[in-house]
């Protein structure tokens, strides 16, 4: 009793809360249950999927509770419908089999005596054999309806065509049309009934499998070498959303972020016109200019304008727009830019990026060079 007293705490509900639902709104729906009895009641509620529906729009982690693109809203409702089917089957099964342990528990007056024993039954092999068959017919045309209603979506004119490509341990976006290649920070423009514009991602690996997973846009989708895939998202609300690579791809897997950004209209058109510019070219800052494209630097990164033409790493020509570096393991600040360019290990163990062995000042320079580029 004392160890559910503990679990059913204020402390403890309020964490479980904000990793159910990415928010403290179910802890203070909790608070009003003051018995034990009632918060196991809400408890299976949220269990069940009711209680999640209160946490809507982007969610400060990844979640499976708000869904906000209409792959996402689809697949909430097959996992809903899956959980409401097994969670039918667990009470039945496991109501009988309490209902056997009490009904026909060992008695006194049973000590010695055999109890009837009973060879087969056709009528209840029949139901235990067609009923399973028929619950996982049932889940396979509706998960079967859901897969091609999803992947055989007809793309509309105003679709706006991103590729994503994956490698290790990061994310590269290019926009074709637009003639924009950045790195693991996507915008898309919001999707409305009466401005639809879905978003759809053509998908490819440069290295090993990856897979690609914002849980609240959509399913994951693997990014598998020399076999191009896609998917596609309509973000009904504005906001950041995150996801990750799902796939385990190599030491530095779990370090390789995703940050979606759903723009309003106006707001998606000035990134977009922002990012078509050419990186800044700020004189104060050309001795950092000189040592990047003197360097390696420009072996891996491209920076549209100068001769720094690489592909193996993130384009950097609008570095400084993005909210995080190293695929969002450390925020975009100047200080952490240095400590990256020092030793990329202190950040991501086991990431491609080599130390430079830059002095000191040279350090300043390129990061000084680096901090104009927005």
């Amino acid at each position: 009793m004392q160890v559910l007293l503990a679990l059913l705490s204020d402390r403890c509900l309020l964490a479980w809360s904000k990793a159910v639902t990415g928010s403290r709104r179910l802890m203070y729906i909790m608070s009003g249950y003051s018995s034990i009895r009632s918060r196991l009641s809400f408890l299976a509620l949220v269990c069940a999927g009711v209680v999640p529906m209160f946490a809507q729009g982007p969610q400060a982690t990844p979640s499976i509770w708000a869904p906000a693109s209409t792959p996402a809203h689809e697949i909430y409702g097959l996992s809903l419908f899956v959980l409401l089917i097994t969670g039918a089957i667990f009470a039945v099964v496991e109501g009988l089999l309490a209902f056997v342990i009490i009904k026909f528990r060992a008695r006194e007056l049973d000590a010695g005596n055999e109890p009837a024993q009973v060879y087969g039954s056709a009528q209840v092999e029949l139901a235990w054999t067609v009923i399973p068959v028929l619950i996982v017919v049932v889940l396979f045309l509706t998960t079967a309806r859901i897969i091609f209603a999803i992947q055989d979506a007809p793309e509309p004119k105003s679709a706006l065509d991103v590729t994503v490509v994956g490698h290790q341990f990061w994310w590269e976006f290019r926009y074709p049309k637009l003639g924009i290649v950045t790195a693991n920070e996507l915008h898309v423009p919001v999707s409305t009934s009466s401005n639809p514009e879905p978003t759809y991602l053509k998908l490819y690996s440069a290295d090993v499998d990856h897979s690609f997973w914002v849980p609240q846009l959509g399913g994951k989708t693997d990014l598998i070498p020399n076999h191009p895939n896609q998917m596609w998202i309509d973000p009904q609300a504005t906001g950041l959303y995150l996801g990750q690579c799902a796939q385990f791809c190599g030491i530095e897997h779990a370090k390789m972020l995703i940050r979606v950004y759903v723009d309003t209209p106006r707001q998606f058109d000035a990134w977009v016109k922002k990012q078509q510019q050419p990186g800044t070219q700020d004189a104060s800052v050309a001795a950092g200019r000189h040592i990047f494209e003197t360097e390696a630097c420009m072996n891996c990164h491209t920076i549209a304008g100068t001769v720094a033409k690489g592909t193996f790493g993130p384009d950097l020509t609008h570095l400084m727009s993005r909210a995080t570096i190293a695929a969002g393991a450390a925020a975009n600040t100047p200080q952490n830019l240095r400590a990256w360019i020092q030793d990329p290990n202190a950040f991501k163990p086991g990431a491609l990026m080599p130390a430079m062995q830059l002095s000191d000042r040279q350090v300043d320079e390129v990061v000084a060079y680096l901090s104009s580029l927005h």
